[in-house]
């Protein structure tokens, strides 16, 4: 029976794929549980099973005391010494219990006991295998669905792809294949949950890894990638060799590769796009398969404007803007995109605008010329008197009349001691006034010599 206990462990242990160490303890567990539920909680029971014989020793042990006061744990010394002569105080002594003497219940106990802790030392080991392969690309096979999710087997144990990672128009039957992307582990009260998912762009990442080895390699790498699933991806590639085209690369000869992850996705689209930093170039590229007239990139608003023909216009959008809102993500730039009609028309609205702007303001230099001009003429045309010397007011400006000076050069041609003889003129005012009429018919000379 022991022999046949450990070949049980053996292949549990194999199935499973747990160490069989652990099982044996879930077994000592069990026991000891059995156990204590036939004798009570309190007794001081140690299982331990010798992993070559697979014999099962059950001992209650209890410690020599003078005087007993908890006769679940405790013997006297006197009875101690019936078992064995040279037992003392302090010492532990056992009793072998045995397995048939534990009942129905208890045996039932052991049983779901043993169930419990294989259980979790296989979800520890499911747990460990899987949580260090996500970001993987696993199969399995479809056993079928629960609440919308896909159950899939995986070997030994099985995983979900719920219906928030399923391509909506894929459709999956009990025993179909699949291949799906290791999202996640997580645990939870039914043991570790493995997550799959077909949507999630790390399942394009690793297909392009697998079917181009330039990429696994690192010689090709991959800058980004954006899906809308089951309808169209796609991905910018660069290269670090510049004797390796990136693109060319990613398709293959007769474009293999990539037919093969297109077979992979159920005729998903996907456009391969050189990386470069140019946002103009990457922009056009980006609304591939559409050809591109012109790109116009605003920096500050980090928006572009892109022209096609009339006939790229439609595909440039994309079906119900698929493809410019797959390039804007791809670019990270607010793309807008017009035909060439419109594109004319703006340009044409614009050159208006500018010409426009160009005779406005050639009027204003026009208008101010003028002003500046009727300015001029005004200073020349103006009749100067006395009142424009400094220092001559009305009462001064008669006396120096009355005397005969009644012009601005007579006044600058007399001297100091002439004017000091007139009323209300003293020595400061008449130098004052000298000075001002001199002044004053320099600045006159001067602004006539300057054409």
């Amino acid at each position: 029976m022991n022999r046949e206990l450990l070949s049980v462990i053996d292949q549990i242990g194999r199935e499973k794929r747990i160490d069989t160490q652990k099982i044996i303890q879930a077994v000592e567990s069990a026991i000891l549980t059995a156990a204590k539920k036939r004798y009570g909680a309190d007794e001081n029971i140690q299982v331990q099973m010798d992993n070559e014989t697979g014999e099962i020793e059950i001992i209650s042990l209890k410690t020599i005391v003078e005087e007993v006061t908890n006769s679940t744990n405790e013997i006297s010394l006197e009875e101690a010494r019936t078992v064995d002569d040279t037992a003392d105080v302090g010492d532990e002594i056992g009793n072998l219990l045995e397995m048939s003497d534990f009942g129905r219940i208890a045996a039932q106990t052991a049983k779901q006991v043993i169930f419990q802790k294989v259980r979790e030392a296989e979800w520890e080991s499911v747990h460990r295998e899987y949580s260090g392969r996500e970001g993987e690309i696993i199969s399995g096979m479809i056993l079928g669905q629960e609440r919308r999710n896909y159950i899939v087997e995986l070997g030994k144990t099985e995983a979900y792809l719920p219906y928030s990672e399923q391509v909506s128009r894929e459709g999956y039957r009990r025993g179909d294949r699949i291949r799906a992307y290791l999202l996640e582990v997580k645990s939870s009260s039914r043991g570790p949950q493995i997550i799959l998912s077909r949507t999630n762009i790390g399942f394009i990442h690793r297909l392009f890894e697998m079917e181009v080895p330039e990429i696994s390699e690192g010689v090709v790498e991959i800058k980004g990638v954006v899906r809308e699933p089951g309808d169209r991806t796609k991905i910018a590639v660069r290269s670090k060799d510049s004797a390796v085209d990136p693109v060319g690369a990613c398709v293959g000869v007769r474009g293999s590769r990539v037919q093969s992850i297109v077979r992979e996705l159920k005729g998903e689209k996907i456009d391969i796009i050189t990386w470069t930093d140019d946002p103009r170039t990457f922009i056009g590229e980006a609304l591939s398969p559409a050809v591109i007239e012109k790109v116009g990139i605003n920096e500050a608003e980090n928006s572009a404007m892109v022209v096609v023909s009339d006939q790229q216009l439609s595909l440039a959008i994309g079906k119900k803007g698929q493809n410019v809102r797959l390039a804007s993500k791809l670019t990270g730039w607010k793309i807008d995109i017009i035909n060439q009609g419109e594109y004319e028309k703006e340009r044409a609205k614009e050159r208006d605008q500018e010409i426009s702007a160009a005779i406005s303001h050639e009027q204003k230099l026009q208008e101010d010329a003028k002003i500046l001009e009727d300015q001029r003429q005004a200073d020349e045309n103006r009749e100067y008197t006395l009142l424009d010397i400094p220092g001559v007011g009305g009462k001064v400006a008669e006396a120096l009349m009355e005397h005969g000076l009644d012009t601005i050069e007579k006044i600058a041609e007399t001297d100091q001691a002439t004017l000091c003889d007139l009323p209300m003129i003293g020595t400061k005012t008449a130098a004052k006034i000298i000075e001002g009429a001199k002044g004053h018919i320099a600045v006159e000379k001067k602004r006539k010599e300057t054409p």
